[in-house]
C-alpha cells in the first residue's frame, strides 16, 4: 500500500501543528510507509491474489467434485467398516489411516489412505457412497480441512509458490510487512487534517487525479485495516521463523494447544494425532473392536457431527474427533481402547487453554473454515481491498512523477533524514522496539536492516555526485 509524499497543494490537509509529537513521526512514518509499500507491495500482490482465488476455492470444489463429494440419499447406511473395505479393495498397497463418516444426508463418507503414489503429507481419499457402499472416485486430500486438488494447489501457491521451503521465505516477508504498512497507512490516514469527518470513512466527491486516488486508498484502507493486521499475525504462527518464536511464547505461557492421548498401556506410541496418518508407525497387532465400535462409544461420549476416525496405530488406540470448526465450533475428542471399545481419554474443547482456542480461532479464520461462507467471502473482500489498495498506492507515485523533468520518471519518495527531526527521547524507544521486533520477526528485521543499508549507500553516492 506504498502512499506517497502528498503535494503541495494537499499539504494543508496534511500536516499537524507544528512541535507536536506527530508533526515530527509524521516524515519518518511516512517514508517507512512508502518504502515498504513500493518494495514489499508486489510480494502483497501475489499473496493477495492468491488468496483470493484460495477463498473462492471452497465453493469451486463443491462443483467441481460434486460427483465424489454427493451421492443420492438413500434410506439406511451401510455399517462403516463395510465401507471402510470397499476402499480397501481399490488400494490393496494401502494402509487406512483415518475415515470421515458421511456427516449428512447426502454426504459421502470419506476413507483416507497412505499409499505409494501419494506423496508424504498428503493422503488418498477415496469417497464412499455410505447408503451402497459403492466408491464414487479418490482425489488427494491435504489438511485438517481436508483440501481437495484444486485448493490444495491454490494453497500451496499462496503459501510457498511451489517452491517448498524457499518459496516460504515469500509469504513470510509479506506477512511480517502487511501489519507494519497497514498500521503506518492509518496513522498516515487518521494524522490527515479534513473539512468533513465523512472524508475519512468514504471516498471524497468532485475531487480528481492524485487526491482522488488517495481518498480512495486511504478510505478502503481504514475498513481493511483491522482485517489485514490480524490477517498478518495469524498468518505469522505458522511461518518458517517468526512462527517458531511465536510458538515458544505460547508454550512458556501455558497455550500450547493439548492433544487426547490414545496410548495403551505398554505402549509407545504417542496418541498426539494431528495430521490424517499422524502416529501410524505401524498397523494395529491385536484385538479389535472395529470402526463401527469405536464410533459408538466416542458417540456415547457425546462426540457427534462431522467427525474424523483415526484408526489405531501400533500402541495407540482409536481418535475420534470433531472437525466441525463453524461457530460454534465442535472439536471435542476421545481416545479407545481398541481391544474393549473403552474411551480411555477424553479432551473438550473448553477445556483449551484461552491462548490455544484464540490460536484455533485465528489460524480457522485465515484459512477461511471459521465461519463457512461468510469467513470465506471476507477473506475474498480483504484479499480484493489489499489489491485495490496497493494499485492505488503505485498509481499515486506514478502521478507525483516530475514530467516536465523527465516523462518517464518516477515519483520521489520523503526525503532522507527524516529520524533527525524525531526528539531523541522518542526516538530511542522507537530504536529499541524495532529491534526487538525486528528479533522476533526475523524476515522483517532482515529486510529493514538491508532497507537501511541499501538507503545509506544511496545517500553516500548521492552526495559523491553533488561534490563532483
Amino acid at each position: 500500500m506504498a502512499i506517497d509524499v502528498p503535494t503541495q497543494t494537499d499539504e494543508s490537509e496534511t500536516t499537524t501543528a507544528p512541535g507536536s509529537t506527530w508533526s515530527a513521526l509524521r516524515p519518518l512514518v511516512l517514508r517507512m510507509h512508502f518504502y515498504a509499500g513500493l518494495l514489499i507491495a508486489p510480494l502483497l500482490l501475489v499473496a493477495a491474489t492468491s488468496g483470493l482465488l484460495y477463498s473462492l476455492s471452497f465453493q469451486a470444489e463443491k462443483i467441481l467434485y460434486s460427483d465424489e463429494l454427493t451421492v443420492p440419499v438413500g434410506d439406511r447406511a451401510v455399517p462403516l467398516s463395510a465401507q471402510v473395505d470397499a476402499a480397501r479393495k481399490t488400494h490393496p498397497d494401502g494402509t487406512v489411516t483415518a475415515v470421515w463418516p458421511s456427516y449428512e444426508d447426502g454426504a459421502t463418507t470419506r476413507v483416507l489412505m497412505t499409499t505409494p503414489d501419494v506423496e508424504e503429507g498428503k493422503s488418498l481419499a477415496v469417497f464412499v457412497d455410505p447408503y451402497t457402499a459403492d466408491v464414487r472416485g479418490e482425489l488427494t486430500s491435504f489438511g485438517g480441512s481436508g483440501a481437495l486438488p484444486l485448493r490444495t494447489w491454490l494453497d500451496e501457491l499462496h503459501r510457498d509458490l511451489h517452491l517448498g521451503d524457499l518459496g516460504r521465505n515469500y509469504s513470510e516477508m509479506a506477512a511480517s510487512w502487511l501489519w507494519i504498512v497497514a498500521l503506518g497507512g492509518l496513522l498516515l490516514w487518521l494524522g490527515r487534517r479534513r473539512n468533513a469527518k465523512r472524508a475519512l470513512f468514504v471516498p471524497e466527491r468532485g475531487v480528481k487525479g492524485r487526491r482522488r486516488t488517495l481518498s480512495w486508498h486511504g478510505s478502503v484502507g481504514l475498513w481493511a485495516v483491522t482485517g489485514l493486521v490480524l490477517l498478518s499475525a495469524t498468518g505469522l504462527t505458522w511461518s518458517r521463523y517468526a512462527g517458531e518464536n511465536i510458538g515458544a511464547v505460547q508454550d512458556q505461557l501455558g497455550g500450547a494447544t493439548p492433544t487426547v492421548s490414545a496410548t495403551l498401556e505398554g505402549g509407545g506410541t504417542d496418541g498426539g494425532h494431528e495430521g490424517h496418518g499422524s502416529g501410524h508407525t505401524g498397523a494395529h497387532q491385536g484385538a479389535d473392536v472395529g470402526v463401527d465400535k469405536a464410533l459408538a462409544s466416542a458417540r456415547a461420549a457425546g462426540i457427534d457431527g462431522k467427525m474424523s476416525v483415526i484408526l489405531p496405530a501400533e500402541g495407540s488406540g482409536y481418535i475420534v474427533k470433531e472437525t466441525d470448526a463453524k461457530f460454534p465450533v465442535h472439536l471435542d475428542s476421545v481416545a479407545v481402547d481398541p481391544k474393549d471399545g473403552k474411551v480411555i481419554d477424553e479432551l473438550r474443547f473448553a477445556d483449551y487453554p484461552l491462548l490455544a482456542k484464540l490460536t484455533r480461532f485465528g489460524i480457522d479464520a485465515h484459512t477461511g473454515v471459521f465461519l463457512g461462507l461468510v469467513n470465506q467471502l471476507a477473506l475474498a473482500a480483504l484479499a480484493l481491498a489489499l489489491i485495490l489498495l496497493i494499485l492505488w498506492g503505485y498509481r499515486m507515485w506514478w502521478l507525483r512523477r516530475p514530467t516536465k523533468e523527465r516523462k518517464l520518471s518516477a515519483g520521489r519518495p520523503m526525503p532522507r533524514g527524516a529520524w533527525r527531526k524525531v526528539p531523541i527521547t522518542l526516538l530511542l524507544p522507537i530504536a529499541a522496539v524495532t529491534a526487538a521486533i525486528g528479533w522476533f520477526v526475523p524476515m522483517l528485521g532482515i529486510s529493514l536492516l538491508v532497507f537501511l543499508v541499501v538507503d545509506l549507500a544511496m545517500a553516500g553516492v548521492a552526495r559523491a555526485r553533488s561534490r563532483a
